[in-house]
This record gives C-alpha cells, structure tokens and sequence, in this order.
C-alpha cells in the first residue's frame, strides 16, 4: 500500500489486515494464559514421573522371562532372568540411565531389564512412564 498522504496517515486500514491483526492479539492472549495454567501442570507431572511405574514384563507377558537383549522368553530359559517382584519406580529407571543398576538386581539383570524397558512401545504398560523419563529436564 503506497502513502501518498502528506500528513503520513496511512488512513482506513483494510478490514483483511484489521482482522489478521485482531485475530494475532488474541492468539496472543490465549497463549499467555495458557503458559501460567501449564506451568502448575509441569510441576505435577515431574513428580509423577519420579513415581510412575514400570512392570517388567508388562502384564500382558506376565509370568515370562527376560533374555539378556530384553526380550521376553517363556520361563526357565536358559540366561534369562525371572520377573523381578514388583514393578520399577520411574525414579530407579532413571537412575539406571545414569549408570546405576535397578535396585534389587545385580548388573547383568539390571541391563536385561533395561533391555526391555527400552523397547517398550506405546500402548504397554510402563510405556508412557518411560516415555516421561526421556523428556528434556526430567
């Protein structure tokens, strides 16, 4: 749009431009509530993260061995390590990202379980959990 007002005054802006404006303010708006409304959920979502759990083997494999690659085995396989009794804290899995061993197993079994937390998928148990633990400042 060329200026040939010599007052400077652009004059009417087009109603498209107006619009488009008023429609950036107000995403604006919206977008800065939803940043404080979120932040509360953040701060939830880290401590369930320490506290999620994860079943080794998912229920669905519940009973089955888990093969040094982590991959589930039917029992008594030969290398293959028991079901540990009860389900990892989000907080021990972490730990063992870091370096650690999962509590209540020696190295070897630890990396097995680790194994197969790292494989899980979405859609079973312990997934999201170990999902969370992936995120950026978790």
């Amino acid at each position: 749009m060329e200026n040939t007002d010599p007052s400077g005054d652009m004059g009417e802006v087009p109603s498209a431009v107006s619009d488009t404006r008023r429609r950036v303010l107000k995403l604006g708006a919206a977008g800065a509530v939803a940043i404080v409304s979120v932040k509360p959920a953040l701060a939830q979502t880290v401590g369930s993260v320490i506290n999620c759990q994860i079943p080794v083997p998912d229920p669905g494999r519940a009973g089955q061995y888990i093969a040094s690659d982590g991959s589930t085995v039917p029992p008594l396989t030969a290398g293959a390590f028991p079901p540990p009794g009860a389900p990892f804290k989000g907080q021990d899995v972490k730990n063992a990202l870091a370096g650690s061993t999962l509590p209540g197993t020696d190295p070897t079994s630890s990396q097995a379980y680790m194994n197969y937390i790292r494989k899980l998928q979405m859609g079973q148990s312990g997934f999201t959990c170990y999902a969370s633990l992936q995120m950026p400042g978790r």
